[in-house]
């Protein structure tokens, strides 16, 4: 086989915008003609693939899928991108995002376990996979993420935002609630802070799991705050750790309201719930997915995205 130098991966690549693994791919099957390697990227729909690789996919659909063996339980939260919300409602941009959701949960949600992963039914990774149905369906996609929440003894409860179809929508919630109580009755708490937690976005189950950093810089800027009031340090301390508290309240779990009754503390509602399921109940852990969360994305009209997607 013909020796491919780094060099010509990248001359490649910067002709065809394929990926670098794709384009040592090419080299290889074509013993390392350049112009033959762009010729079977361009038939794989990799180099087509390429060209759309730069525009921003900020739309698309969250899913979530669970396992549970009787005892412990997983589920998953994945994060599959497109750029128009016409393409989130293609029934076979809805089965890819389910197939990967479903695949998640054999590698417990390690993205790059997932990226690796065979695509259900072929012989394809899964990240070439959205690399073919980018060309098939006609607009840039991508795995975007991919979460786990699991319990050795309890459930994992879902729930998912602005559904389209059984588990798959615009935001994806789970969590997970350890306890030796009645499942159903578990799971009838753990659907409502599943909703609870789509509803106030958490940062964290309790204060002792909030960054330090983002905790300190929260300080920093109350201390700022209330320095201008020209107030005694002693003084100003305590207006420190008050707006803390108030902080804490907004972005830590155990200490928020309850948005079910819009009273209870979360905490004295896993309280009540242990009082209903039989047995204390923890909440070990979550993950919340917001579909195009943090990612920048032009602002077009509505007659510029049907334009868009008619010329795909």
């Amino acid at each position: 086989m013909t020796a491919i130098s780094a060099s010509l991966v990248k001359q490649l690549r910067d002709q065809s915008g394929a990926g670098m693994m794709d384009c040592k791919k090419a080299l290889q099957e074509t013993d390392g003609d350049l112009e033959a390697a762009v010729d079977w990227l361009r038939t794989k729909g990799l180099a087509k693939a390429a060209k759309k690789a730069g525009r921003v996919a900020a739309e698309g659909l969250v899913g979530v899928a669970g396992q549970d063996s009787g005892t412990g339980a997983i589920a998953v939260v994945v994060e599959v991108n497109s750029e128009t919300d016409f393409v989130a409602r293609n029934d076979q941009f809805q089965k890819l995002v389910a197939d990967i959701a479903e695949a998640a949960l054999s590698v417990g949600g390690d993205m790059d376990k997932l990226a690796a992963a065979p695509y259900p039914g072929t012989t394809q990774t899964i990240s070439d996979y959205v690399t073919e149905m980018v060309a098939t369906i006609g607009e840039n996609m991508s795995l975007r993420r991919s979460q786990a929440v699991t319990v050795e003894n309890g459930i994992v409860a879902s729930y998912v935002h602005n559904q389209i179809v059984d588990g798959l929508g615009k935001i994806g919630v789970i969590v997970g609630l350890e306890s030796d109580g009645d499942k159903s009755k578990l799971s009838a708490f753990g659907k409502q802070l599943a909703m609870h937690i789509a509803a106030t976005n958490p940062l964290a189950v309790s204060v002792e799991e909030l960054d330090a950093e983002t905790v300190e810089r929260e300080r920093t800027v109350l201390a700022e705050q209330a320095r201008e009031s020209g107030k005694p340090d002693n003084v100003i301390e305590k207006m420190i750790e008050g707006r803390l508290r108030k902080y804490y309240e907004e972005v830590v779990l155990l200490s928020q309201t309850f948005v079910i009754d819009g009273e209870t503390r979360i905490e004295k509602a896993v309280k009540n719930a242990e009082a209903e399921v039989g047995s204390p109940v923890k909440i070990t852990g979550f993950c919340r997915f917001a579909l195009g969360e943090g990612i920048e994305k032009e602002e077009d009209d509505f007659a510029a995205e049907v334009a868009a997607a008619a010329s795909n």
